[in-house]
C-alpha cells in the first residue's frame, strides 16, 4: 500500500484542502522540545459555514448510501489507519507528547472504534409494534440526525475523534470536525485518510481555528442537527446553552474527578500496578484517570510504600525516545495549574512522599508526585488535576469511602479494589459514576459504552449505545389495509 502524506497544513472542506478564509494560521509546537512543527489554518466562521454546507449538500446522497456500502467505506478508513499507524503514532507524539507507545495505542484505538462502528451499520434495527387496530401497522424505524459538528480535545487527538466519525458515518451523517489548536494533525490525517479509502466529498469536513467562532457556527447554524462534544464541563454547559437555541441533539462527554478505592482486602499488587495505570498515563491528562485515592487505613502504608517503589521506577523524558513512560503537560499553562495544586497542597498538610516539582526533563513536564495525608480542604479533592499528581486520602469504613467518592458534582469513572465478592457489587452499585472499574485500572473498550453522570455529561460513546446518538426514531402509522 503506498504511503500517505499524512502532516497536512490545510482545512480539509468538501474533498479540499484550502487555507482559512482569513488567510490566517498558528504554530503548533511539541511540547517535548518547543520545535514548531509547522502551521495549520485559523479557520473561524466562514469556514466553518462552508463545511457546514459542504457537509448538508453531501448529507441526501451519504445517508441513501446501503448500510453495506457505508460500512465498505469504513473498513477501507479502518485498514489504511492500521496501515499507517507507526507515521500517525509519532505524528500524535510530536504534537501531544505522550509516549510513542501510548500514541500507538491511541492509533489502534481509533482503528477499533472504525471498525465497530462500520460493524454497527448493519445493525440499526427498527420495530413492528402490535397494532390496536385492526387494519393498521405500526412501523418503528431509524433514520440518520444529519449534520454532525464534532468538537474534540488535545489529550487524545485521534481516538476521541475515530468515536464521533465512525458512528455518524456509519448511522449515514455526515460530520464537520473541530479539532483542538493545539494538535490539529491528528485530525486533519482523517481528511487524508477519507480520501484514500474513497468517502464522497463533503461527508468529511475538518476545519481548525478559532474555537469560539467556529463552536458557534455549529451551534447556531440550522444546518447542523447534532453537536458531539469531549471537553471540559464549562465549555459543555456552554455549548449546551448555544444549542438549546436551535434544539439540537447534544453529546457531552466532559469532566471528571475520578476516585480510586482501595480497602483492606484488595490484592496490593494489583492495586498498585492498576493505581499506576490509571494515575500516570499521558502523563495523567486522561479524563478518566485516577483523581483521588482513597486507601483504607489497614493498608495504607503498605499501598503508600508500595506505590511509591513503582512511581519511582517511571521513566520521563520526550515521548519520542524509547522506553518513555511520562511525556510533558501540553503546555505552560496546565503546568502552572499542576503547580498550583500542589503548593495548596503543601500549604493544607499534605506530605510530598515523591515529586512535587517540575522535571528537569524540560520546559513542561512535571515529575510524578504523591501528596500523603490528603484531606477535604485541599483544591485537589475537588478540581481535576489533569497532570502526574497523586493525593493519596486515608479512610476506615466502606460507608466513609463510598460517600467520599460520590462528593463531587462529576461522575465518568471510578475505580476500587477488593476481594470480597458481596462488595464488589454492593460498591459498584453504590458509586454515582457512568464507569466503574472493580479491580481494574483501564476499562476503555470500544465494545463499551462511554460516558458520566451528573455534570460529566450526556450520552454514551462505543458499543452498541454509541451510534444510537446519532439516530432519529420515527414511528409510522400505516392505515387502510
Amino acid at each position: 500500500m503506498t504511503k500517505l502524506d499524512l502532516l497536512r497544513s490545510a482545512n480539509f472542506i468538501n474533498g479540499e484542502w484550502v487555507p482559512a478564509a482569513s488567510g490566517a494560521s498558528f504554530e503548533v509546537t511539541n511540547p517535548a522540545t518547543g520545535e514548531i512543527i509547522g502551521t495549520a489554518p485559523n479557520g473561524g466562521a466562514a469556514d466553518a459555514r462552508r463545511a457546514i454546507d459542504a457537509a448538508s449538500a453531501a448529507f441526501p446522497a451519504w445517508r441513501a448510501k446501503t448500510a453495506a456500502e457505508r460500512a465498505n467505506l469504513l473498513r477501507r478508513l479502518h485498514d489504511l489507519i492500521l496501515a499507517h499507524q507507526d507515521e500517525l503514532a509519532l505524528l500524535l507524539t510530536r504534537e501531544q507528547g505522550k509516549p510513542l507507545a501510548e500514541a500507538k495505542g491511541e492509533v489502534g484505538m481509533s482503528a477499533a472504534y472504525i471498525l465497530w462502528f462500520a460493524e454497527e451499520a448493519r445493525r440499526v434495527y427498527g420495530d413492528i409494534i402490535p397494532s390496536p387496530w385492526p387494519d393498521r401497522r405500526l412501523l418503528v424505524t431509524k433514520q440518520p440526525v444529519g449534520v454532525v459538528g464534532a468538537i474534540t480535545p488535545w489529550n487524545f487527538p485521534s481516538s476521541m475523534l475515530a468515536r464521533k466519525i465512525g458512528p455518524a458515518l456509519a448511522a449515514g451523517c455526515t460530520i464537520v470536525a473541530k479539532p483542538a489548536a493545539q494538535t490539529p494533525y491528528s485530525a486533519l490525517a482523517y481528511g487524508v485518510l477519507a480520501e484514500a479509502a474513497g468517502i464522497p466529498k463533503g461527508v468529511l469536513n475538518i476545519v481548525t481555528g478559532d474555537a469560539k467562532q467556529i463552536g458557534g457556527e455549529l451551534t447556531s447554524s440550522s444546518k447542523v442537527a447534532k453537536i458531539s462534544f469531549t471537553g471540559s464541563t464549562a465549555v459543555g454547559k456552554l455549548l449546551l446553552r448555544q444549542g438549546a437555541e436551535t434544539v439540537k441533539k447534544m453529546s457531552m462527554e466532559l469532566g471528571g474527578n475520578a476516585p480510586f478505592l482501595i480497602f483492606d482486602d484488595a490484592d496490593l499488587e494489583r492495586a498498585v500496578s492498576g493505581a499506576v495505570a490509571a494515575k500516570f498515563r499521558n502523563a495523567g491528562q486522561t479524563c478518566v484517570c485516577t483523581n483521588r485515592f482513597y486507601v483504607q487505613a489497614g493498608i495504607y502504608d503498605s499501598f503508600l510504600e508500595e506505590f511509591d517503589a513503582a512511581v519511582a521506577a517511571l521513566r520521563v523524558g520526550n515521548g519520542s525516545e524509547e522506553g518513555t513512560q511520562i511525556g510533558p503537560l501540553i503546555d505552560s499553562s496546565a503546568l502552572a495549574k499542576v503547580e498550583d495544586l500542589v503548593g495548596d497542597a503543601r500549604e493544607h498538610g499534605g506530605r510530598i512522599v515523591r515529586g512535587g516539582e517540575r522535571h528537569t526533563a524540560g520546559e513542561n513536564f512535571y515529575a510524578p508526585t504523591i501528596i500523603a495525608e490528603a484531606s477535604t480542604r485541599m483544591r485537589l479533592a475537588r478540581e481535576e488535576i489533569f497532570g502526574p499528581v497523586a493525593p493519596i486520602f486515608r479512610f476506615d469504613t466502606e460507608d466513609e469511602a463510598i460517600a467520599a467518592a460520590n462528593n463531587t458534582e462529576y461522575g465518568l469513572a471510578c475505580y476500587f479494589y477488593t476481594q470480597d465478592l458481596a462488595r464488589a457489587f454492593r460498591v459498584s452499585e453504590a458509586l454515582d459514576y457512568g464507569i466503574v472499574g472493580v479491580n481494574d485500572g483501564l476499562v476503555t473498550t470500544e465494545v463499551a459504552p462511554f460516558g458520566g453522570f451528573k455534570e460529566s455529561g450526556v450520552g454514551r460513546e462505543g458499543s452498541r449505545y454509541g451510534i444510537e446518538d446519532y439516530l432519529e426514531i420515527k414511528y409510522v402509522s400505516l392505515g387502510g389495509l
